[in-house]
């Protein structure tokens, strides 16, 4: 049997190993400061008071309590009406006595006449008499005016802290590569040739 020659090759890879370490980052972000001061409204309140007017000066006529003024008033108006009345009576009077002999009985009546008070009157009412207060009333007023003010913000922005620390990676030959041959059915005579 013949044997031929033969080479044999027999390879062996290579094994590398990574080391990795990974990257590390941080980031912190602190809020924001914020202020915020808001100022009260300027408010302005402009008020009319309301004004009730009572006049109950009819009323207290009715119950004869009138003011001293008033009074003094009707007396002087009574007493210059009283004073006409006077002068026409004795005119007439006069005037009667100076035809007494027409006949008549002049003195006796005008005695009758004089001695005689006013006819009393007498009438049933109310007193004080209706609608005799009378009221008048004006309503208040308010104009409010209201100026807004504005907010006064301030706002102070934190920069954000970043730490970044990188990765690494390291290769490690864990088997080199290798290539082994082997001549098989050499003579060694042959080899030379």
């Amino acid at each position: 049997m013949m044997q031929f020659p033969q080479i044999r090759l027999q390879s062996t890879s290579m094994k590398i190993g990574l080391n990795i370490e990974q990257p590390v980052q941080q980031i912190e972000q602190k809020p924001a400061v914020q202020s915020i001061e808001q100022p009260q409204a300027i408010l302005d309140i402009q008020t009319t008071p309301g004004k009730l007017t009572i006049d109950q000066s009819q009323a207290r006529e009715d119950m004869d309590l009138k003011s001293l003024s008033k009074r003094v008033e009707e007396f002087a108006q009574q007493g210059y009406q009283d004073w006409l009345a006077g002068m026409a009576r004795r005119s007439q009077q006069g005037t009667e006595l100076r035809h007494i002999e027409k006949g008549g009985n002049a003195l006796a009546e005008q005695a009758r006449q004089n001695s005689k008070g006013p006819e009393k009157q007498f009438n049933l009412g109310w007193i004080p008499s209706h609608f005799s207060v009378q009221l008048d009333y004006q309503p208040a007023q308010v104009e409010i005016e209201a100026t807004a003010q504005k907010p006064n913000i301030d706002a102070q922005i934190n920069r954000p802290n970043h730490t970044y620390t990188p990765g690494s990676v390291e290769v490690e030959i864990l088997q080199k590569n290798a290539l082994d041959i082997d001549f098989i059915n050499l003579f060694p005579d042959e080899i030379g040739e």
